[in-house]
């Protein structure tokens, strides 16, 4: 967002959600990967045209339990419950989601105009969310400011690893958690608006709003566009646009880190039970529960591999990592 947003001391509306009133039908989530939805339905391969011994890896059924069995497992039997379990799960992802980048803006600043604000008049709050007094390694670490564009890039990157997980799922089960989360995503985004930049017109946190599902909708094909083409080149351009916000002095090291933090987490979301998935929820990018902090991947993006490490012995160069406070160091 790169109207500046102003924060308010209580939310004087209930908040609406933006999907409803700008786009009736689901979110879309890219034709792209349309044919992968429904692996575990693929038909079982056909023994007599095969060689003995050998089948085709993609008739292979996906495991994973259904929701139906999960509702089971956790007392909900009725259509009433499984409405409020979906509800409940997905306000918990969001939060795992949310909680990311999070900030928070002291009202004695606003209030003494000791506000910071970046170079686009976006308002600089502290790194850190409600209670929380360790800043988040986004904030710290990957050299992003803690406002709300920051904020809101790091969340939907976050929830669109959980909508890539989604699509393995059964249809009906696909469309319920991924419009959960997304809607839980956008009643937050107003919240923050209205608590914490003191943006107290409903018609203008609309407007923001309607800007925030757009590039919600951006965000999701160009990273599906890096999907369909397997190319890290075209992830990290996407992630230069929306994270980075174009910056031609970003960070090479941080941008690649990023990457391979996004392409991990696509690969531990995949082999991860949808039993745990949902349940898990609030928890789920916990590094304690063996998500891998993005910091641990930038550490990994100043090892060289084995042919990089090659080529500089080859030249009498070393390949030893830049030690930070060097010349050749980022800033």
């Amino acid at each position: 967002m790169a109207s500046p947003i102003c924060c308010r001391a209580s939310l004087s509306r209930r908040p609406v959600s933006i999907l409803s009133q700008i786009h009736p039908t689901p979110t879309p989530t890219g034709r792209a990967f349309s044919s992968q939805c429904s692996r575990a339905t693929a038909p079982p391969c056909n023994s007599s045209s095969s060689v003995k011994g050998r089948r085709a890896l993609h008739t292979t059924p996906h495991p994973q339990i259904s929701l139906k069995e999960i509702l089971k497992k956790t007392g909900i039997a009725n259509t009433t419950g499984r409405s409020y379990f979906i509800y409940q799960a997905t306000e918990q992802l969001r939060k795992a989601c949310g909680a990311q980048a999070d900030y928070t803006i002291d009202p004695a600043d606003r209030k003494a105009s000791k506000l910071k604000k970046a170079s686009d008049g976006e308002e600089i709050g502290r790194s850190g969310g409600e209670g929380s007094k360790a800043p988040s390694v986004w904030h710290e670490e990957m050299g992003l400011l803690p406002t709300f564009s920051t904020w809101s890039q790091v969340t939907m990157l976050h929830m669109y690893l959980l909508v890539v997980r989604f699509r393995d799922m059964p249809k009906l089960q696909q469309t319920s958690f991924q419009d959960g989360l997304v809607n839980h995503f956008f009643y937050e985004a107003e919240a923050k608006m209205d608590l914490v930049h003191d943006l107290g017109s409903r018609v203008i946190r609309q407007k923001y709003l309607k800007d925030l599902f757009v590039q919600w909708r951006g965000l999701v094909l160009a990273y599906d566009e890096a999907l369909a083409k397997d190319s890290d080149a075209v992830l990290a351009s996407a992630i230069w646009r929306n994270l980075y916000k174009a910056d031609e002095d970003v960070d090479a090291r941080k941008l690649a880190a990023v990457v391979s933090y996004v392409r991990k987490g696509m690969v531990d979301l995949a082999h991860l039970r949808e039993e745990d998935l949902v349940i898990r929820g609030k928890g789920l990018f916990d590094g304690a529960k063996g998500w891998v902090s993005v910091k641990e991947e930038l550490r990994g993006v100043d090892v060289p591999s084995a042919q990089v490490k090659a080529l500089f012995d080859k030249q009498g160069l070393s390949s030893e990592p830049v030690k930070e406070g060097s010349r050749f160091s980022s800033p």
